[in-house]
């Protein structure tokens, strides 16, 4: 479980194909040194488990469901990505409850930068659109957000100085993907409208 507060931005190593999934191995030098075997980190959003440590890096294998539903497949040396290791008992909830389990990849549609502001238009599949509400929380690549305006195919996020600054939002451009995780509470009471139609 993680709250989409990113602790750090890193950069990507290596992705190296395994077959039928993949290597991912990350380079962030404080992170890896408060890190061992079998944790969890928040790679983008994803939550990945840490099978071997270097001195300054990381790595994590990602099975092809992980490169079909996410952004990680479309990684190259050099790439950075959001990271947030998983909350310890008694952490401050900063964000709110994020569970690293993607549920779609949006894209960037348009940004309105207003000096060190910004507002983001990102498409969301309409799948997860009813999951979505305005003032409600949306995770976009790790990053915990309130979503500002949310419509059938798109929905907008304000970011402040700090977020553009510290995490991979900043530089990113219109059509670059995203990661997407809606708020959990929302999945459960769509699920439970659902419920009503069984039979």
């Amino acid at each position: 479980m993680f709250s989409g507060i990113v602790e750090a931005r890193g950069e990507v190593v290596e992705l190296r194909s395994e077959p039928p999934g993949a290597r991912l191995i990350v380079r962030e030098a404080k992170i890896a040194a408060e890190t061992k075997v079998a944790d969890s980190i928040s790679v983008n959003g994803c939550c990945l488990t840490v099978i071997d440590r270097g001195d300054d890096t990381f790595a994590f294998e990602a099975g092809p469901e992980t490169l079909k539903r996410t952004n990680l497949g479309g990684l190259k040396p050099g790439s950075p990505v959001n990271l947030e290791r998983a909350l310890a008992v008694g952490d401050r909830l900063g964000g709110h409850f994020v569970s690293g389990h993607i549920d779609g990849v949006g894209a960037l549609l348009e940004r309105d930068d207003c000096g060190p502001w910004a507002t983001f238009w990102f498409s969301v599949p309409r799948a997860l659109a009813v999951q979505m509400a305005s003032k409600g929380s949306i995770a976009v690549d790790g990053v915990s957000l309130t979503i500002v305006d949310s419509e059938p195919d798109r929905f907008s996020v304000a970011l402040i100085p700090y977020t553009l600054e510290v995490t991979t939002l900043g530089p990113l451009r219109p059509g670059g993907k995203v990661n997407l995780e809606t708020d959990l509470l929302a999945k459960y009471a769509q699920r439970l409208v659902e419920a009503k139609q069984w039979k």
